[in-house]
């Protein structure tokens, strides 16, 4: 995880340089956050907004410029936590945290001019798994932010308490509180070569609409959940249970026939998939493992957090196979029609 020591701060220029070195940790800090790496980009662009409008007196006075940023950017985020739940209010369908390719195979930034820029990758770890921000996503923002500053970012309590608005010790039992939350849902982490070779297998029962071999490779309480945001076509509910679960991703495979490909590949540090139909990324899966079998499927398919995957991508393997049906864009803000 990301700690205290990785600032960036260099005290010798307070100007520029230490100011733009602290790019990629606020877009770690927002991505956390907000499991959005478009809302991840606001808030640094506010957060930089701030940090010019003020004089060079009052930024010259400021002892540690990378601190000062990332306090503001956690107020920030915090607001818009707060204002997310009543947007999530208006939001078709299931809500799923933006999913992240390999910070190898994308551009960061919102152009997507160049090449790869570190300064916009979000560093990938155990706090940034799809599992893990599902369940950041269900706990409180200020539980939210609590955790994730202290216990990801290594902020003692009281830096915690002023970006917060609570007590030091009311953001101790707030990070408590957020860690027992963590501890309940997770399940058993596995190695990651053997997860690989799960979703291999349930890639190749998937083409083969074998629904007997992916529900062996399911939890038998597993759940799938699809974010089409309101325009991509997706199961309206969550499917729950592994024989449901196979019966529902044959017929897809039935739907889709031979224009969908799946390629294997990182989602969120972990083994995971994309399908494309037509040469046209329509879907990402990101997968939670329980033992030897799928525990959780997240399949995202709103375009708009697919964006970071279609600027660019690299090293996946192109893999024949069937998938579901592409998706047009939209906006998250605003969405249509639910999907049919």
């Amino acid at each position: 995880m990301t700690t205290r020591a990785e600032t960036g701060d260099d005290q010798s220029d307070p100007g520029l340089s230490a100011i733009t070195g602290e790019r990629r940790r606020l877009i770690n800090l927002g991505y956390r956050l907000l499991g959005s790496l478009a809302d991840a980009e606001d808030v640094v662009q506010e957060t930089y907004a701030r940090w010019y409008a003020m004089s060079e007196q009052e930024r010259q006075a400021i002892e540690s410029p990378g601190a000062w940023l990332m306090t503001v950017a956690g107020r920030i985020c915090l607001n818009v936590l707060g204002s997310a739940r009543a947007r999530r209010e208006t939001y078709v369908g299931d809500w799923i945290p933006e999913p992240l390719p390999e910070p190898t195979e994308w551009h960061g930034g919102r152009s997507g001019a160049g090449g790869t820029d570190p300064a916009d990758q979000v560093t990938v770890d155990e706090s940034v798994t799809m599992a893990f921000l599902v369940v950041l996503d269900a706990m409180t923002p200020a539980e939210r932010v609590a955790f994730v500053l202290h216990d990801v970012f290594r902020f003692p309590f009281g830096e915690v308490a002023e970006i917060v608005g609570r007590t030091p010790a009311a953001c101790r039992q707030l990070a408590s509180s957020a860690r027992r939350r963590i501890r309940t849902a997770q399940s058993p982490a596995g190695p990651s070569a053997g997860q690989a070779g799960i979703v291999k297998e349930f890639r190749t029962a998937w083409e083969a609409r074998d629904i007997g071999a992916l529900i062996g490779l399911l939890d038998p309480h597993a759940v799938a959940t699809a974010d089409g945001g309101g325009l991509a076509v997706t199961h309206p509910h969550p499917i729950v249970g592994s024989e449901q679960i196979a019966r529902a991703y044959a017929e897809i495979a039935r739907v889709s026939g031979d224009r969908t490909t799946f390629l294997e590949c990182t989602v969120n540090g972990l083994p995971g998939l994309v399908a494309q139909q037509d040469g046209n990324l329509s879907t990402v899966f990101a997968f939670e493992f329980a033992g030897d079998r799928i525990r959780r499927i997240w399949a995202v398919r709103n375009p708009e957090k697919l964006r970071p995957w279609r600027i660019g991508r690299g090293a996946v393997r192109d893999t024949p196979a069937l998938g579901p049906r592409p998706s047009r864009p939209m906006s998250r803000t605003r969405p249509s029609a639910a999907p049919r």
